[in-house]
């Protein structure tokens, strides 16, 4: 399943995950600026595309607007020109816009974390790795593909809270009712990936959610035993063509 509007109407539908879900709608010129005057920071994404291609963080500003897609801004006085400007670089392909989330960060640079949860040889969703991507600097995105940096989630975490192993249960049991909850909407799904935001107040936040996650991130994981497992139990259930 490629596309992420119809990933996030599935969580949508849950009563439980809608919560940790930031609005996110269809783009068009009404919907940015609506979400822009209701948050002042929203990103644009392609609905179908991988490795934060093509993201852009868009941000009112007390001297009109700007957006920042890679490691380019683009500033303006006024809303029509940087939407006409925003086309150029969306196309004719689908975007939508989401909630913008301030990410939490490390050294001075935004982090997220990956959760991969898998169904398991005993027939239940399994979390089976949960690591920290850090963004490279003056990068909008923290993906691995975009030059960013994989630190354990634990190192990450215990510079804001003091009960990280609670943190990481409760993201692992996140992790678990996702699973579930695209398994149900889209059969033959055996694996999925959580893109989660930590918001200031350390509430989870669901960015994405990736039915093909790559694995190979985990190979930067300290515990080697985290890759194996993963690979395990890919190599068990069957290949998933979503």
């Amino acid at each position: 399943m490629s596309s992420k509007w119809m990933k996030t109407a599935a969580l949508l539908k849950d009563k439980v995950l809608s919560d940790y879900v930031p609005e996110t709608v269809h783009m068009s010129k009404v919907s940015l600026r609506t979400l822009l005057k209701k948050y002042k920071m929203v990103y644009i994404k392609p609905d179908v595309g991988s490795y934060g291609i093509g993201v852009m963080r868009v941000e009112r500003t007390e001297l009109g607007y700007q957006y920042q897609i890679q490691e380019r801004i683009y500033t303006f006085k006024n809303y029509d020109d940087m939407y006409q400007s925003i086309q150029k670089n969306t196309g004719k392909k689908k975007h939508l816009v989401q909630e913008g989330i301030h990410l939490l960060k490390h050294k001075g640079r935004r982090f997220d974390l990956r959760i991969m949860t898998q169904y398991a040889p005993d027939c239940r969703w399994e979390t089976t790795g949960i690591i920290g991507r850090v963004a490279a600097k003056n990068k909008i995105v923290t993906n691995y593909h975009s030059g960013g940096t994989i630190v354990t989630a634990n190192r990450l975490l215990a510079g804001y809270t003091s009960d990280v192993k609670n943190q990481l249960r409760a993201l692992s049991i996140l992790g678990e009712n996702v699973g579930k909850a695209m398994q149900k909407a889209f059969p033959g799904v055996y694996v999925v990936g959580l893109d989660i935001a930590i918001d200031q107040s350390l509430r989870p936040r669901i960015l994405e959610v990736n039915t093909s996650p790559d694995p190979n991130i985990f190979k930067e994981h300290p515990k080697k035993s985290v890759f194996k497992k993963i690979m395990r139990f890919a190599d068990l259930y069957p290949k998933s063509k979503t």
